[in-house]
């Protein structure tokens, strides 16, 4: 009986990023090698960050806290203190809120490889300042169920549509 493979950093079997792929100049692969491992409170994946290319968008998540190391290239980092570069072996930690917000930038011409590790197996909202909208997810190890996003613009009052309760509603007799 062979024992099963364990995955491996070096060969991830990394997928399109189907958030952003079909958008240009988000152009990324990813592989999540923690849902490979079994992980469930952990999420890792190993990204290959094309040349001329952004992983995502500039964001903060609310509940999630993200660490990033480099492995190849020196990518461009913004944050909120501004850009800046990012070298070979580089640990940066992104930590839940809007002092976490970051995006990377491959602006060079060989591919940026990078391992993203999160907290994760908890539901999260992600904000996207540039763009104006939050997002909420489901975090289980996976694709998830919950994927939706939303437009500021379009926030409403917490009683919003709400109507007052009609008595005839109610169970008789209780």
């Amino acid at each position: 009986m062979t024992a099963p493979r364990d995955p491996n950093i070096y060969d991830v079997g990394s997928e399109p990023r189907s958030a952003t792929s079909q958008v240009p100049g988000f152009d990324s692969l990813r592989g999540r090698i923690g849902d490979a491992a079994g992980s469930r409170r952990i999420g890792t994946s190993v990204w290959d960050l094309l040349p001329g290319q952004r992983a995502y968008p500039y964001h903060f998540h609310y509940v999630e806290e993200e660490q990033l190391i480099v492995l190849e290239g020196t990518p461009l980092l913004r944050t909120p203190a501004g850009w800046r570069r990012l070298e070979r072996g580089a640990f940066v930690v992104f930590p839940p809120g809007p002092d976490g917000a970051h995006q990377l930038v491959n602006d060079s011409d060989e591919t940026v490889r990078f391992i993203a590790i999160s907290t994760t197996g908890e539901p999260d909202i992600v904000a996207y300042p540039d763009q104006g909208t939050i997002g909420v997810f489901e975090r289980p190890p996976g694709p998830g169920q919950l994927r939706h996003f939303f437009r500021r613009v379009d926030e409403v009052t917490y009683d919003e549509g709400l109507e007052p309760p009609d008595p005839a509603d109610l169970p008789p007799g209780l």
